[in-house]
């Protein structure tokens, strides 16, 4: 890839499937370089794959559809050029797109009720004053702040715009009157997943309701009567306040009717014990209660918590249990679990990203080596799938993709680590090939096969590049993920220059020539490694967790993150601790030459992270240059706006050519 490239990455949302399960309904996204924007409207696909996929909206930024009970109609969201999301409705077979909501900061999560008479969503609600179209933001009265959790990177403050639940009835003939009327449900509260339930009078929210919310990360699954003559009062199915430990992410009724099936993290007793929890399916069995479901039972968990680690966004019940995504050493398996506990694949090998299903059809976004997501049609019954798009087709055709090639190393210990490295074309790079290490973020994420424009990006500036998922990575387990709990920069160090030296072992690879490059916990482990060794030419560290110290006080997550994963320094014993894994600390080790980017927005790893990594260095004469993105969060290489993402891989290949060159 070159950075102009980023406009071929057609990227699919999470596909609607008719409930005759005959039709796919998918967004596709793309980086606009012209517009500066993101631009994608809703294709519709037979899923017996007899014809190819047409357009069915023609909208700015058209996302998130769903079909309603009948299949006659497509509820979806729209984004018009630098506007706020709302919803529209259209017929599934195509037509002129009806509006549904006006709301002032944009609306999303639509779900339409069982019996195809309702709208479910989710939209902010801004305090009186605040966020007005033509307001003055700098003359709003003061934040008044008594709570850990006040703002969040990307969305920014929440504490004066929180989430709240809508519902409205749709429209019997659409386009003929004013927008309908929405009732808000919640109040004060901030609601997060949603989902009917089956008797279209009451949804499942998802919503932190205990009285310790602030202070631990548990989040608790409660039923709502959303009815316009009853109480709108949050009833618990699992309860924090009465002992539950889990955090609930995603929440869908069984198909059977005998209860929930969820996928949640266990927070363990303090509520707080988020390394490496592995995201779980549940089942919670409901019975009816004088005021609509209550739970009739404590939530079964039916995956191993020790083993098995689920992707949150995918969740689709069928007649005989659910089907959901797997992290598994570097891909996300899709997977058919039973009641009984028994389960099978149904997609390995990619990078499976949504689920859905409806007679006998399941439905998936899945992205690979060489594609940043295509849509596939499995049939239940017999496990036959079908690939349903070739949207990567034009960025194949530059001929600048390169396929990637597993790895696994060997730390000091013994220990395997595993990962790929990608090569230039020798076609027109001889080796040995300067080459890159780099480092993913979380820690507990994980690099996958799937395309990433990053190591592309690279590849076809003339670099190889070296990249795996040392201990504290997701999708090898609990015990993997765990390896680093109170230990940054020990075995995860010794991983990464593990995977490194193995790669390096192929001729076609310089030894002597390697740069490390890595964003977030990425910037973190690469600002380590230039404290603790001098053999990397250069380093280019982004977004980095660089002083847990400040961290604490200035992320959004710095109120558990650190304190959880480095120690809390409460004592002068725990502060060495600290210290011991802090690059800040070490800081005056460091000799190689290093990039710095940050944005000025970013609020998971604020900004004076980066800024005060630069300053040190530029104080002990280490060349260094700081990059910063205006407008921009911890996102920006995702989905910041697509001129900054080029202008941040000019930057990237300027630094790399002068310091590292070909």
């Amino acid at each position: 890839m070159i950075p102009a490239d980023l406009s071929l990455l057609h990227t699919p949302g999470a596909p609607a499937l008719s409930p005759d399960g005959r039709w796919a309904v998918v967004a596709r996204t793309a980086p606009d370089l012209t517009a500066d924007e993101y631009v994608g409207r809703l294709w519709r696909i037979p899923t017996d794959g007899s014809a190819d996929p047409v357009p069915l909206t023609r909208g700015h930024r058209d996302a998130s559809p769903r079909f309603s009970p009948d299949g006659r109609w497509l509820v979806f969201q729209r984004s018009e050029p630098k506007g706020r999301p709302q919803l529209y409705l259209v017929e599934a077979t195509g037509g002129e797109p009806v509006k549904l909501t006006d709301a002032p900061l944009g609306a999303g999560s639509p779900r339409i009720s069982p019996d195809g008479r309702l709208l479910a969503f989710v939209a902010a609600v801004p305090e009186e004053g605040r966020y007005l179209p033509e307001g003055d933001p700098a003359a709003e009265p003061p934040r008044h702040i008594t709570e850990f959790q006040y703002r969040h990177d990307g969305a920014g403050f929440t504490l004066d715009k929180k989430p709240q639940l809508f519902v409205l009835e749709l429209p019997t003939e659409p386009g003929t009157g004013d927008l309908p009327t929405a009732r808000q449900i919640t109040a004060g509260i901030e609601v997060d997943g949603i989902a009917w339930l089956a008797d279209s009078a009451h949804v499942a929210v998802v919503a932190a309701r205990h009285a310790t919310a602030d202070t631990d990360l548990r989040t608790d699954v409660s039923a709502v009567d959303v009815r316009a003559d009853h109480d709108h009062t949050l009833h618990p199915l699992t309860d924090a306040d009465q002992g539950s430990t889990l955090a609930v992410s995603t929440v869908a009724e069984a198909t059977d009717g005998s209860g929930l099936w969820l996928l949640a993290q266990d927070m363990g007793p303090q509520g707080r014990d988020f390394v490496a929890a592995q995201t779980g399916l549940f089942h919670l069995p409901l019975a009816d209660g004088p005021d609509g479901p209550r739970a009739a039972g404590a939530p079964v968990r039916i995956t191993d918590a020790e083993a098995v680690d689920l992707d949150p966004g995918s969740l689709a019940p069928t007649e005989d249990g659910v089907i959901v995504g797997e992290l598994d050493r570097g891909t996300i398996r899709l997977r058919e679990l039973r009641r009984d506990g028994s389960g099978r694949d149904l997609l390995t090998g990619l990078v499976a990203q949504s689920a859905a299903y409806a007679r006998g059809v399941v439905l998936t976004s899945a992205a690979g080596p060489l594609t940043s997501g295509e849509v596939h049609a499995i049939e239940l019954s017999t496990g036959i799938g079908r690939t349903l798009t070739d949207w990567s087709a034009a960025l194949r055709a530059t001929g600048r993709l390169r396929q990637p090639r597993e790895l696994t190393g060997s730390a000091p210990d013994g220990y395997p680590v595993h990962g790929w490295v990608v090569t230039p074309d020798p076609e027109r790079f001889a080796g040995p090939h300067p080459t890159i290490l780099m480092i993913h973020g979380g820690p507990y994420a994980q690099y996958t096969v799937g395309l990433f424009d990053e190591v592309q990006t690279l590849a076809e500036a003339g670099y190889a590049v070296v990249y795996g998922n040392p201990r504290g990575s997701a999708g090898y387990g609990r015990a993997h993920g765990r390896s680093i709990h109170r230990a940054f920069g020990t075995v995860d160090a010794d991983d990464v220059l593990a995977l490194l030296d193995h790669a390096l072992t192929d001729p076609a690879l310089d030894g002597e020539r390697v740069g490390v490059m890595g964003g977030s916990y990425g910037g973190y482990m690469t600002a380590w490694l230039t404290t603790r060794t001098d053999r990397f030419r250069a380093a280019i560290v982004e977004r980095g967790f660089l002083d847990p110290v400040s961290f604490v006080g200035s992320s959004d997550i710095g109120w558990f993150f650190g304190l959880e994963y480095l120690g809390d320094g409460e004592t002068d014993q725990d502060r060495a601790a600290v210290a011991a894994q802090s690059p800040m600390a070490h800081v005056h080790q460091v000799v190689t030459p290093t990039l710095v980017i940050h944005s000025e927005q970013d609020w998971r790893c604020p900004v004076e992270q980066g800024q005060r990594w630069f300053v040190e260095l530029k104080r002990r004469g280490v060349p260094a240059e700081l990059l910063l993105f205006p407008g921009e969060g911890h996102e920006l290489t995702r989905s910041g706006r697509p001129q900054h993402r080029k202008v941040r891989f000019d930057h990237v290949l300027r630094w790399w050519a002068e310091r590292l060159p070909v």
